[in-house]
């Protein structure tokens, strides 16, 4: 039985290795890559003044704290500042010119682009969000101007051009 007994206690365990598959390309709308891209256009037409942000004011945050009634000082003008003073602040982490980490500074890119999607949403943007491309834009535009130029001058010359006369032919 002793045999029996040292049978029973071999034990051979095993791994099974599972086979991890590539997962599959997600299926998002933006990448990071465009994110960052809408932000940086946002931010720099904010900044530029193309765009007008009507961040919620102290009336309008008034209305939804009635407790705004009972205390002397209002907690909504505390709430509009904090709002001005938070976007700014998330600006100043994505311009560098707040030390941050790299969370921190992908925290506030996202949190940017949840403001304009909300700001967006609540029609609170004025004006029009451009690109900021516009300076290669702008490059390729003068290029195609100067272009058109030349050819209207090579076709103003064509047109205007004395014509040689034809040698007459004489008779035979």
């Amino acid at each position: 039985m002793s045999k029996n007994n040292a049978e029973d206690k071999k034990v051979i365990s095993v791994r099974i290795k599972r086979k991890t598959e590539p997962k599959p390309e997600s299926p998002l709308l933006y990448s990071e890559k465009d994110i960052r891209r809408f932000v940086s256009e946002f931010v720099s037409s904010w900044i530029r003044g193309d765009i007008i942000i009507r961040f919620p004011t102290a009336a309008e945050l008034a209305k939804k704290t009635p407790l705004s009634i009972a205390f002397p000082t209002d907690p909504s003008v505390n709430a509009e500042l904090k709002i001005k003073e938070h976007y700014v602040d998330l600006l100043s982490i994505i311009a560098g010119t707040k030390p941050s980490s790299t969370d921190e500074q992908e925290k506030a890119i996202d949190e940017v682009f949840k403001m304009l999607l909300m700001f967006r949403s609540a029609n609170r943007i004025e004006g029009k969000i451009i690109s900021n491309d516009l300076e290669k834009r702008i490059q390729e535009l003068e290029k195609t101007t100067t272009n058109q130029a030349k050819l209207v001058e090579q076709i103003t010359a064509f047109l205007f051009t004395p014509k040689k006369p034809k040698p007459d032919k004489p008779v035979s």
